[in-house]
């Protein structure tokens, strides 16, 4: 039998070719995994493939480790300076107590001695200390000095003054003998404290 005709457009499909199909693959398989040790995307190896840090890199930041530096300031340690201040020994700066008590004599006798004579008699008590222990003690020699080149000074003014005050009420005469007590009292507290004291308004008569 024939088969009958039929309509245009409703051909067979079985007849036409088969259409072209893109080229390539088939089936998209995935990435093979790479190796270990083998350089991972953009060049950088893959987590953990850095050789682990030896003992002689420092420490992450550059910084050495912790105990490399110096005391803080560049000073010595505590407990290296010596004992004593600038003087040393016992008795704050003293060598014996026989120093600092002639020290104290030629800064506090200046002031009594300047209290008792109303300014004159000032340097009487440290020429004592000067000539008993001043040979025999820097310590006591400096202290001496200073006190009798400061009463020396004040008991020339006081005397002075003295004789030319009746007018004025020893007005003069008071306030000098106020600066050789107040100054007298200042340094034999920094002499009972093993500090010389340098005193203001005074010259150097003895060297």
């Amino acid at each position: 039998m024939t088969e009958p005709p039929r309509p245009p457009g409703s051909g067979d499909p079985g007849n036409y070719p088969p259409e072209p199909t893109s080229p390539g693959p088939s089936s998209a398989e995935p990435p093979t995994a790479p190796l270990s040790g083998a350089p991972g995307p953009a060049g950088y190896p893959p987590p953990g493939g850095y050789p682990p840090p030896t003992g002689d890199q420092p420490p992450s930041g550059g910084y050495p480790p912790a105990g490399g530096y110096p005391p803080p300031g560049g000073y010595p340690p505590p407990g290296g300076y010596p004992a004593g201040g600038a003087y040393g020994g016992p008795g704050g700066g003293y060598a014996n107590n026989e120093d600092k008590t002639w020290a104290l004599v030629a800064h506090f006798g200046g002031a009594l001695g300047a209290l008792v004579s109303f300014g004159p008699l000032g340097f009487v008590a440290p020429l004592i200390a000067y000539l008993a222990r001043g040979q025999q003690s820097p310590t006591v020699r400096a202290h001496a000095l200073a006190a009798l080149n400061f009463q020396i000074l004040w008991s020339i003014i006081a005397f002075v003054l003295l004789f030319v005050s009746w007018c004025l009420l020893f007005l003069p005469s008071i306030a000098v003998v106020v600066i050789q007590i107040l100054f007298g009292i200042i340094a034999g507290m920094k002499a009972n404290e093993g500090t010389p004291y340098r005193y203001p308004m005074t010259a150097n008569f003895i060297k």
